[in-house]
């Protein structure tokens, strides 16, 4: 069965996801594209990504270091301070809609073990 689309976007969801995932590491733009791309399940494009982290570094929620022509990007004190009033907001928005959220389902790991046979 395929993915259906969604209709309805949050607005400003990504600066969110963005501010989210700085957090647990810092990553490059492409980086993020691949890993909010998975979450919404279709990849992302620099023209989506790199206006979002322009607005992000405007209001210095997020800087740059410069490897070679690559820039990895992490969140600064503003950008962490503004993340924990993000989580604070949607807990609020979404209070109470947990019970009908539905958990993805885990991938079930194989029981067989690699390695060398053993002979009876």
């Amino acid at each position: 069965m395929a993915k259906e689309a969604v209709q309805i976007e949050f607005k400003g969801f990504l600066s969110f996801l963005i501010l989210h995932e700085l957090s647990q590491k810092e990553l490059s733009g492409e980086d993020l594209a691949v890993r909010i791309g998975k979450r919404k399940g279709s990849q992302l494009t620099p023209g989506t990504i790199y206006p979002t982290m322009k607005k992000l570094r405007k209001f210095h929620m997020v800087k740059f270091k410069r490897y070679g022509r690559r820039k990895v990007y992490f969140l600064t004190e503003e950008g962490k301070q503004e993340l924990e009033r993000l989580y604070a907001v949607i807990t609020t928005y979404f209070d109470g809609l947990f019970p009908y959220l539905k958990p993805k389902k885990a991938k079930k790991k194989s029981t067989k073990k690699k390695g060398k046979i053993k002979k009876a």
